[in-house]
Formats: C-alpha cells, structure tokens, sequence
C-alpha cells in the first residue's frame, strides 16, 4: 500500500540529509575506496607527476568532453542516422568517424604529441587513393587478373597484381572473355576503360579491393572468418602496389610526412615482404632486401634533413614471417631476417610472426624455429629481440590465449594486441614484473570483430590492473582511417572511457617511447632504461625528456587557447 500523505510527512523527517554524519562518512569512505583503486592504474605515477599547467590542460579537456557527449552525440543533431541508430560517444568506429572528425576533442587530439607507433603493419600504413595515384602516374605500371574482370564475382574475388613491365606488343582487355588470366595490361589503360565510370569507376572498385568498408566493418553477425578473409585479401593487393623503387620510395615519404603531422615522431613497422621487390626500371625482383633497405635508409635521413621532418626521430622494421608458413619458409624468411640486419642493423629492431592467431600455427608450435632462429642471432652477433602478437582472439583455454603463457616464456619485450590476457591474473602479473608493454590497437580489435565497439574494450581493464600500454593504429590504411596517425585510437579511448581523461592518454603516450626500441640492447639494458626513464643516461631518456618538452607546450596551448572558455 501506498504511504499517506501523513506517514510520508512522517518517514520523511526521519531520512539523512546530506550533511549528515552517516552520508559524510559514507561518501568519504566511497571515495578513499575509489584513491585507493586508482593507485593500482598504471597511469598513476604519470597523473600524480603532472605539472599544474598539465592538470589544467586536463580539466579544460574533461570540460569539452563531457559537453560534447551531452552536445554532440544525441539522435537530434545527427538527423539523418537517427532514423536508424542512436549516436552516443564510443559508438563503432565507421559509424562515428565523420562525426568524431567534427568535434573540438577530435582537433585537441590530432594536435598531441603521440610519441611513437609501436604497431603497425607496412602494407597497409598509406592511405589508398594516395598510393593508388602514385601508382597510376608512375610510367610502366600493368596490372594482370586471375580471371576477366566480366562479372561481379571476378571483380570481387580475382587475385590482382600491379607490377612495373617493359611495353607490350599488344595491349588486351581486362574486361573481356577472351584476356588471358594473369597477363598483364597497362594500368592506365586498365583504368580508362573500366567498363563502369572510366578511370573514376576504376578507382572506387580498386579502393573496395583494399579497404574495408562500413558495411564490412558493421555486419557483426557473419564473425570473424568472414572479415579476416576481406581482410586478408585487402593485403594482397596493396601488396602489389608498392615493391617497386619509385613508389616505394613516395610511400615511405607520404608515410613519415602522415606520422609528423599526426604529432608521431618515432614508429617501429611490421614488415612482411615476398621477395618481388624491383628496382626503379627492372623487372625482375632483387635477390635480397639490401636495395629496400637501403631506400629506407636514403629516405629517413632525406626526410630529417627536411624542414617538416627535424622533430622526426626515425623508423625500425619488425621483421615478420606469416605464422601460417611450413618450417622451411619460416627458416628461411630467418635467414633473411638475419641478414638483412647484418647488412642494416639499424633499420630492423626485432622479430615476430603476423597473421590471423586463430587460423595460423600457435608459438607452441614453432618452438623449433624459434629457438633456432635465436641460436643464430647469438652466432652471429647480433639482437634481434621478440616483439610477439599474443591473445589476438575471443577464446578463453585455447591455443590462441596460450600464445600469451609462450610469448612470456620466450622472452617477448612487448604484447601485440594481448586482447585476451584480462583473463590471465598470474600472466597480469608477470606482465607488470617482467615490464612487458601492451601494443593496444582499438579500432582493429573493434572492426576485426574482438569487441563490439571501445566501450567494451579491455585494456581498460589492464590499465586498472598496472600493466603499461601504449595506443596503437594497426592497419589504418584497410581499417578507414585515411592516414597513417593515431588520432582515431586516441580519440575513441578518450571519449568512450571515463577513467581515462587526457592525463591518461599523455601517460600512453609516454609509454609508447618508453618501450620503444630506439637502438639494439640487451636484456638488461632494456629493463633498465626502462626503469630509469628520464633519469637515465641513453637515447631512451633523450627521447622521453624532449617529448616531456612537446606534453607540456601542447598543455599550455590548451590553457592559452581554452582556458577563458572551458576552466
């Protein structure tokens, strides 16, 4: 029964108010209990070290945050997907992009110092209407096709491959029963009679081909075999286009230029590579990775002698064979390994294996590679530490999660992904004993269908437990984002996760050239420069006290700039 006006006038009386002793220590108590939570962050040492222009910097930021989320993200300012979904910060990325890109968070962002780009993978670093322009105005560029591009499972599906060949005799058509598969064609020509658009339609169909869309990216239903396939084949085809030496020389150009602009000074990059890679001019591909290497290193140094490229600190090579390969591929991609970093020792900063983690060969299973591979780096002299993807899966007990117990055992320096070692707290705390980073990498998680969107990500759950991360970005170039940086990542954790806030994510920042491989080291030498941080006496410290000096003159343009507004 409902209380009378009387017995409520009554019950009433007899509530605490706020300012009573019972809700006092309540709330107090509640509180301590959160401090105390909050101690265990990894980020925590990074807030309580903030400098007061920092902290202000921060509160401004939390300020624009919190009313965007109650200005931007409502179904009434985004008529045209209200019709059809809600809009709420940390909604799935390819539905958010336009949006985010947007806001005044989105600008604060884009203008931070990121640190370093811990993980990438080359193929697909390069926005592809850039690539695909190169491609198309560099002389001698063909292209050839599985099948005649002559109905819409061809134009789907056919495997393609753009490659630099002397003139033909004859010139046939992709877009007849008659072409011979896998004959080459002029890629202009190619392109100008595309059979839907001309050259315009050419270019929307091969952009489909490496790019995957937000129909791709939403459809969660169909799981993760049916996106890694498009995915997949999104990488052979921008395999194609680049080991070719003037595009290949464009695209590390384009690539460093993106990094800059993105406020990303130093990026280690898985590199997977065939050995199709020709010089400027010859058809027939190099017999090893010297001339590849050497263009990078003739690039980095062009770059930094440049006015846009003084800030820019460098870029390694993570060298990667597909954990898919039999023994003898694997051995010998090594081999190759091994001498390349002979031959280039500061361009490749150490060793991993790429591709699906659920559909390749677990590292349990590559023991024998393994640990002969490390054998030979000890005969030869030379480090070439690990840098493994481990836990890139949904499965719990699996031998996917185990890759985590073995990347530990083996040594890693660094987790690729490690989406699932929320789940492992004795392997949390090896992490945080060994001083093992996480290479988080969101909006891949997000569209490679791990998590529904940032929301239920879990490295804020790691945060929480102390393990260090660092953001990363991936795959933008097939992902969406159009360019090399790391703003979305950035962005996206900002926004969805509340705990996090600006100091957290300059405390991810931090982390990434803390754990970055800036020169060869061994064991010792990286835990303690790790553990030293700016203190200590090596390039490691350099490069944490001079983005120390970008973190504190990009809090002071917030304060200058937003101050009046937003304090």
């Amino acid at each position: 029964m409902p209380l009378s006006d009387q017995e409520w006038a009554e019950v009433s009386t007899e509530l605490p108010q706020p300012t009573d002793a019972v809700i006092h220590q309540y709330l107090a108590s509640r509180q301590a209990l959160k401090d105390e939570e909050k101690k265990e962050r990894a980020d925590h040492s990074f807030r309580q070290s903030l400098t007061p222009i920092a902290r202000r910097a921060c509160d401004i930021v939390a300020h624009i945050r919190d009313h965007e989320r109650r200005t931007v993200w409502t179904p009434a300012l985004e008529e045209r997907l209200a019709r059809d979904r809600p809009m709420y910060p940390g909604m799935m990325f390819s539905l958010a992009k336009e949006t985010m890109e947007s806001t005044l968070l989105w600008k604060i962002v884009r203008r931070m110092p990121k640190g370093a780009l811990l993980h990438a993978h080359l193929n697909a670093m390069v926005d592809v209407d850039y690539l695909l322009d190169l491609t198309l105005s560099t002389p001698g560029m063909h292209i050839s096709s599985s099948a005649p591009l002559t109905s819409p499972s061809a134009l789907t599906n056919a495997s393609l491959s753009i490659r630099f060949r002397n003139p033909l005799a004859s010139v046939p058509s992709l877009y007849e029963e008659s072409y011979v598969s896998n004959s080459y064609v002029p890629l202009t020509h190619a392109a100008d009679t595309f059979p839907s658009g001309g050259r315009a339609g050419f270019v929307a169909w091969f952009k489909s081909r490496c790019v995957l869309s937000s129909t791709d990216a939403a459809e969660q239903h169909h799981g993760q075999d049916a996106i890694w396939k498009k995915f997949r084949s999104c990488f052979q085809v921008l395999g194609t286009l680049i080991p070719y030496e003037p595009i290949w020389r464009g695209f590390l150009r384009r690539l460093m230029s993106l990094l800059v602009a993105d406020g990303v000074y130093w990026a280690e990059i898985r590199f997977t590579w065939p050995m199709n890679y020709c010089r400027d001019g010859q058809e027939t591909p190099e017999t090893d990775y010297n001339h590849m290497f050497q263009v990078i290193d003739e690039e980095v140094a062009a770059f930094q002698a440049s006015e846009q490229g003084k800030r820019f600190w460098g870029l390694r090579m993570i060298w990667t064979a597909v954990r898919s390969l039999d023994t003898r591929s694997i051995v010998e991609n090594m081999d190759h390994c091994l001498a390349t970093k002979l031959a280039w020792p500061q361009l490749v900063a150490g060793y991993d294996l790429v591709g699906p983690e659920d559909d390749g060969r677990p590292l349990v299973d590559l023991l024998a590679e393994l640990f002969w591979f490390r054998k030979q780096c000890a005969l030869e002299g030379v480090t070439i530490p690990f840098f493994f993807h481990a836990g890139e899966t949904l499965g719990d007990g699996d031998s996917t999660d185990d890759n985590l117990f073995d990347a530990l055992l083996l040594g890693t320096r660094r987790l690729g992904h490690a989406f699932s070692l929320y789940k492992h707290p004795r392997l949390i705390q090896a992490v945080r004993d060994k001083r093992i980073l996480v290479e988080s990498c969101p909006i891949s998680n997000e569209i490679l269908r791990l998590t529904g969107s940032i929301l239920q990500h879990p490295l804020p759950a790691l945060l929480a437990r102390g393990v260090a991360c660092a953001l990363c970005n991936d795959d933008p170039a097939i992902l969406g984002q159009d360019t090399a940086g790391m703003t979305h990542d950035f962005w996206q954790a900002l926004q969805g996760w509340e705990n996090l806030g600006l100091a957290g994510l300059g405390s991810l920042a931090e982390n990434s050239v803390r754990w970055a491989a800036f020169e060869d080291q061994s064991n010792d030498e990286w835990i303690g420069d790790i553990r030293a941080a700016t203190m200590g006496s090596g390039v490691k410290a350099q490069r944490l006290k001079e983005w120390a000096v970008e973190w504190e003159r990009f809090c002071l343009e917030i304060v200058e700039e937003y101050g009046e507004q937003w304090a």
